[in-house]
Formats: structure tokens, sequence, C-alpha cells
């Protein structure tokens, strides 16, 4: 579980709101106590959160909640705060920088380059509404022992399920893996057929994996299938392999734990297309309706 805030209290902001705005200065060390207690209180609770990032979108001052907060301020607030705070409370969930667009990876590599902070991070996250999947590639040649996490794509109510599915199965699962992301995850997991709850001002259209529609009714949503192609296939602990790919077919491939291999194969083009899967000197001839994904998957022995 990696947890992503939205917004401080509003007492230690500089507008007073829960809608954009920046942390003050003086209020640094008293937000790295709230996400210590945090921590701890969940853990009491029987949830262990695995990371955090300070700021969910950090250059979207936009939403309500939200918070302003560039790289030189979230790096400050590592180095001096968040990451001692951590230190002296034995806390050892991961801090993760950024949270936000690929358009931007300057914000994770500006953080990363100070040698204060950079021992008490574990890597950075990345968003795709603006900029290239390849900039997770970015980060890694510029820090390649830092992690890199992809945590927040949305699919929205006047998106079709085709278009959808496509898209994101080319960008977020096969292109975040493809660029050393060890996460590919969706936005949202589960809302009512009027896209709520959400806060004012909050995102209206934001199509969760499903709608639910009451106790005992819900309906499966792009998302779902989105992410299916690989959490059904791809447990923990996999590691991706090498797969080439074609000017209209994206793959992944990943070797299992217990040795099955799994390859995710993205048509992008409108006709059908053959390809063959070769792997360990065994040939496998295989057809791909246009625009569509799909999942394959072999025992590493045959």
């Amino acid at each position: 579980m990696i947890a992503a805030p939205w917004s401080p209290p509003v007492w230690m902001k500089d507008n007073g709101k829960s809608k954009g705005g920046s942390l003050k200065p003086e209020f640094y060390a008293a937000y790295a106590s709230y996400f210590v207690k945090y921590i701890q209180e969940m853990k009491k609770e029987g949830i262990s959160i695995d990371a955090v990032t300070p700021q969910n979108e950090p250059l979207h001052p936009g939403n309500n909640p939200s918070l302003y907060m560039p790289s030189e301020k979230q790096g400050e607030f590592i180095k001096n705060h968040l990451g001692p705070a951590f230190k002296a409370s034995y806390i050892k969930t991961k801090i993760v920088v950024y949270d936000h667009n690929c358009n931007k990876p300057e914000y994770a590599v500006d953080i990363l380059k100070d040698p204060e902070a950079y021992p008490y991070i574990d890597g950075s996250a990345f968003h795709l509404y603006e900029g290239d999947i390849s900039a997770l590639s970015t980060v890694h040649n510029a820090f390649p022992d830092k992690n890199l996490y992809f945590t927040e794509q949305w699919t929205g109510s006047k998106g079709t399920f085709g278009e959808d599915l496509n898209w994101h199965v080319k960008n977020v699962i096969i292109g975040s893996m493809r660029n050393w992301s060890k996460t590919a995850l969706e936005w949202n997991l589960a809302n009512d057929p009027q896209y709520g709850p959400h806060t004012d001002g909050g995102c209206t259209e934001c199509k969760g994996a499903i709608t639910v529609s009451d106790r005992e009714h819900f309906t499966r949503n792009v998302s779902y299938y989105i992410i299916a192609h690989a959490s059904k296939f791809v447990p923990a602990g996999s590691q991706r392999i090498a797969s080439t790919q074609t000017e209209h077919l994206s793959s992944a491939a990943f070797m299992t734990q217990s040795g099955k291999i799994i390859l995710i194969v993205q048509n992008d083009h409108q006709a059908d297309e053959n390809f063959n899967i070769k792997f360990a000197g065994k040939t496998a001839a295989v057809a791909i309706p246009g625009r569509s994904a799909a999942t394959y998957i072999f025992n590493r022995t045959l």
C-alpha cells in the first residue's frame, strides 16, 4: 500500500484553504510528525504502509484538496524533516518523490541530486496526463539504483471501452514496465453510478474499476480489464524479461517465480497482426485482432 496525501491541514497552509496554497515552513516538522503518526496508527489497525509520497500531484494546486509543492520545497521537507522523523521513529516506510506527470522528470532528478535528501528516498512516482512514459527511463538512467513507480491514470465517463483499453495497456501496463516501473496503477477502485463520492471540486467523471449500484450489484468497467491483463497473470515477485516490439505491436514479458513466462501484447493497428512467439528454441505462430490486447502464458520448460 502506497499512501499519498492531497493536502495538509488547512492551518498549516499559507492560504488557509484545502485547495491550493503551500505548506508554511514553520509547520514542516509538525507535518512530518503527521506522517509518522499516520503510519503508526495504521499499523495498529493491521495495515502496513509500504511507501508514502509527500504530496499527490504537487504541481497541480487546482484540485480540491491540493497543495503546491515545487521540487526545492519537497526536497527540503524530506531531507530536513520527513526523512529524519522516519529515522528517529524507526519507520521503515519508503519515501517516494514527485507523484505527478511524465512531462517533468526533472522534478525527481532535482531532488535526487541533493546528497542530503538522496539517502532518505526510495524512488519516484509518475502519472501520464502529460508527457511521455519514457520519462521514467530518463530518471532511471540518471539514478539507476532508485526505484520507479507508476501510480495513477484515470479512465473517464466520456471515454470508450476500446480506446481506453488499448491506450492504457500500451502506455500504462506495457509502457511503464518497459521503462523500469515496479507498479502500474489505475485511478480509481470503485464509485457509484454518479461517479461519487468525491469532494466538492473533485473529479466528477472519473470511472472506477467497478461501479457499485447497491449492496448486491456491481459492474466491471474498462480499468478492471486493463489491470487484469497483468494482475491476473503476473504475481508479485515476477521479473520483467526482454521482449521485442514491432511498428504496431507493443509487448512486455515477465518470468514468474514458478517459472512461467507471461507475454502481454497490444496491437495498435486497425488490422489483424500475425507474429511468432519465440523462446528457448520453440516457436508459436499467433494472430492478434486489430486494436486489441492479449496475454499469453507458457511454461519455461516447454
